[in-house]
């Protein structure tokens, strides 16, 4: 079966872009980054992809900080069918999207949140997770809609939360969590098992 064309959205740094491509070349995940775009010249995703030769695109959006304007969406949705994108995954990225991509790629486009959701959307949820002291954190794949982290889930892993644990030792075992989680998602894609 042919790799499975996908593009990645990332703000950050790329760990779980890493994660994705340490699976790729293990022959564990049967998916092919055809473009790595982010929101946020200098982000480390970029060194990433250029190390794996994968092309790379900056968004340029002056007009907002938390979405992409109609415009601007239209026209990466419009880059991203060109390139052959079958699956938009999100890495790390930090804005809500909204129509213009979300009717492009219907069901086809999921995202990785660091808690069990619907527990604790939004912005660092481990520490929103620490601070509601539950005994059990971690991290969840699901599809992307209009809402904030509000799509249907397609998988979860649990992490405990231990005792003395502040917010950076928790997010650190929840983003293990996630570099095992997020391939094996990917896979059941790339395998075609979901819609």
């Amino acid at each position: 079966m042919s790799p499975l064309p996908i593009a990645i959205l990332g703000s950050g740094k790329g760990s779980n872009f890493q994660a994705i491509l340490t699976a790729i070349q293990a022959g564990r995940l049967n998916v092919r980054p055809v473009l790595v775009a982010t929101d946020v010249s200098g982000a480390g995703i970029l060194d990433l992809a250029a190390s794996a030769g994968i092309p790379t695109m900056v968004i340029s959006e002056p007009k907002f900080r938390t979405r992409l304007s109609t415009d601007v969406e239209t026209a990466l949705a419009q880059q991203l069918k060109d390139a052959g994108v079958e699956l938009l995954v999100l890495a790390g990225y930090m804005r809500l999207l909204k129509s213009p991509l979300l009717e492009a790629f219907p069901r086809r486009i999921i995202n990785i949140h660091p808690s069990l959701l619907p527990a604790f959307p939004g912005l660092e949820a481990w520490k929103q997770a620490l601070e509601a002291g539950v005994p059990t954190a971690g991290c969840t794949v699901h599809f992307v809609d209009g809402g904030m982290d509000t799509g249907e889930i397609l998988a979860q892993s649990e992490v405990p939360v231990l005792a003395g644990d502040t917010a950076a030792s928790l997010h650190a075992r929840i983003q293990v969590a996630e570099h095992e989680l997020y391939p094996r998602v990917l896979a059941r894609f790339a395998d075609r098992e979901l819609p």
